[in-house]
């Protein structure tokens, strides 16, 4: 699966590194996704990222 940041609409609340740190990396207040593509095994962390981004900024694509 593919992960994607907004980086307009990111302001480094920094929720989904604490829901999926094997994924997600706050650098200078805004997140990067560390992994692409990001393993099937990870898919319920991300998903909990994505409900946690207050700024609803994470998405995800299959591919």
């Amino acid at each position: 699966m593919k992960v994607t940041v907004n980086q307009d609409a990111c302001e480094g609340h920094a929720k989904c590194q604490a829901a999926a740190p094997e994924v997600f990396e706050v650098r200078d207040d805004l997140s990067t996704v560390l992994r692409d593509p990001v393993p099937e095994s990870l898919r319920p962390q991300v998903e909990r990222a994505v409900r946690l981004c207050p700024r609803q900024a994470i998405t995800i694509s299959e591919g």
